[in-house]
């Protein structure tokens, strides 16, 4: 049976020491990967090397599986405040240490939303109460997300914000938009953007393509994510400050990219797994739990995604974890909500990638640590003395099926639900406390 523990509610004793042996210690950052021992003390890494000891410490044998950092997702819905019929806290960080993800950032379209200090305090505030990892979160760009007026940005920054978004409503507005990067700029923290032309998108619900006709129901084209792109790049590289790209799904996105980055602006990118392993033809099998925004595309956008982690141009890995009720997913198509669960399925669906030879360990890893942690400002994702210990046991080899009713998220809207699936993490640790154990 699985046991869970609280980091920060019950945090361990400052002096309590465990040694983890016969790790096969993966450091994505530094390159560090060998058979070799860590050393705890307290919430922080103390030492690593192939001969460790240490007295009265606690010893936790792993059996030569890859000891790493904690998994970092950048993009999640814990729907708190205001929805936690969906999801919680509580729940939402049960469900993420399951996945071996030891911080997560939460998106500001909860209900008020994280335009106020006084919101993301008492988020900050729950989180440390109840939640199983760290939580950290961005706060909006625009005031109630309502794309009117920019919200208070060197405030909430202040108040602990790791960058701005809108996530779930792109900022439609040019000028508000060169606002935000003028923030941005002079905070030092990115600007993450829902890239969606509104106009374009015209209600769609799937991807434009031969599905939608199959289907009888409105497209979404790629150009209303890439056309908002390449305006935003655009005031990116007249202004500065610093970019980055949610959930990207397109390869004309992708390209956009790419040129912002050869000319060297500071710009970042992060890909879903649903987008790299799926196409629309998902949502032929699947229904509404392969209904997301943005959309499945096209098996050609599919392969795009996965050359551009290849060859290191998307930054990062992210799950836009987005737990919806029964009722919000039971509906016609054209109606059903937006989104589906992730992040007890994040690593052993990327670990796909590995397993079939297109990218390494330590690249994968990267874009679910190190990688993540830079895009904001995060002092974590990285195994080193003094650094935070947060830490990820990882059996590759455990082959399972996904099981969507079996999730401690309190959605179940998964369109893998009985994918066969090969690794999962079986120990998870913050502040040097295990808070999940398989």
């Amino acid at each position: 049976m699985s046991k869970f523990d609280l980091p920060y509610s019950q945090p361990i004793a400052a002096d309590k020491k465990i040694l983890y042996i016969n790790a096969r210690i993966i450091d994505p950052k530094s390159g560090y990967d060998k058979l070799s021992s860590l050393l705890t003390v307290g919430d922080k890494i103390a030492d690593l090397g192939e001969n460790i000891s240490a007295k009265d410490a606690e010893v936790i044998d792993c059996k030569g599986h890859v000891l790493a950092p904690g998994l970092i997702d950048i993009q999640v819905h814990f729907r708190y405040p205001g929805q936690t019929h969906k999801e919680d806290l509580e729940t939402g960080s049960k469900s993420a240490v399951v996945g071996g993800i030891t911080s997560v950032v939460c998106q500001p379209n909860t209900i008020p939303t994280l335009d106020s200090v006084e919101v993301l305090n008492d988020l900050h505030a729950k989180a440390r109460e109840v939640a199983h990892c760290n939580v950290r979160a961005y706060a909006c760009i625009t005031k109630n997300m309502k794309g009117e007026d920019i919200a208070d940005l060197s405030a909430l920054k202040a108040a602990g914000a790791v960058g701005f978004t809108d996530d779930g409503l792109p900022v439609m507005n040019a000028q508000l938009m060169r606002r935000a990067f003028e923030n941005s700029r002079d905070l030092g923290v990115v600007i993450a953007q829902h890239a969606e032309d509104l106009n374009l998108t015209n209600k769609g619900c799937i991807t434009e393509g031969e599905v939608s006709k199959k289907l009888g129901v409105r497209g979404i084209p790629n150009i209303s994510e890439s056309v908002i792109v390449e305006r935003d790049l655009a005031i990116l590289e007249a202004i500065g400050g610093r970019y980055h790209l949610l959930h990207v799904s397109t390869s004309e996105a992708l390209d956009a990219i790419k040129r912002a980055k050869e000319k060297g602006l500071a710009a970042t990118v992060e890909v879903s797994p649903h987008h790299f392993m799926l196409n629309d033809e998902q949502v032929l099998k699947s229904g509404t739990n392969a209904k997301m925004n943005p959309p499945l595309r096209s098996e050609k956008d599919r392969l795009a995604l996965i050359e551009g982690l290849r060859s290191g141009l998307i930054d990062a890995i992210a799950t836009d974890h987005a737990p919806h009720d029964l009722p919000s997913k039971e509906k016609p198509l054209q109606e059903a909500t937006f989104g589906i669960v992730g992040v007890e399925t994040m690593l052993p669906l990327s670990l796909n990638l590995f397993h079939q030879g297109l990218l390494s360990l330590r690249d994968l890893l990267a874009k679910m640590t190190c990688n993540a942690a830079k895009i904001i400002n995060f002092d974590g994702g990285v195994i080193e003395r003094g650094a935070r210990a947060d830490l990820v046991l990882i059996d590759l080899n455990h082959e399972w099926e996904i099981d969507s009713q079996k999730f401690y998220s309190k959605s179940k809207n998964s369109p893998f639900d009985g994918f066969k699936v090969k690794g999962r993490a079986i120990r998870t640790v913050v502040a040097g406390k295990t808070v999940y154990e398989f």
